[in-house]
């Protein structure tokens, strides 16, 4: 696994983890009873971002050791995972 591999993977890990984390405990101006003039009652009171980017930093960078060892392990290949033997690998 090279290094620009590595770093991809981690990036698309970073953003799939923040769009799973932005709605976690969100809540919207309108139940919060204050809303700001000019935005919508649905946009949220306080989105929290700098603890939910801390938070998403840290899964993503276990998420992405797992994964990363995983590879470069090698005990899962594509062989293993493709059932219908489609590949034809094992000629």
């Amino acid at each position: 696994m090279s290094i620009t591999a590595s770093v991809v993977v981690f990036a698309v890990l970073w953003f799939l983890t923040l769009l799973v984390a932005l709605p976690i405990r969100v809540k919207s101006q309108a139940e919060d009873g204050h809303i700001v003039p000019g935005t919508p009652a649905s946009a949220p009171a306080d989105p929290m971002i700098r603890r939910k980017m801390f938070w998403v930093t840290i899964v993503a960078a276990v998420l992405w050791a797992v994964i990363c060892s995983v590879i470069l392990w090698g005990g899962i290949t594509i062989s293993d995972i493709d059932f219908f033997d489609r590949l034809n690998w094992h000629n």
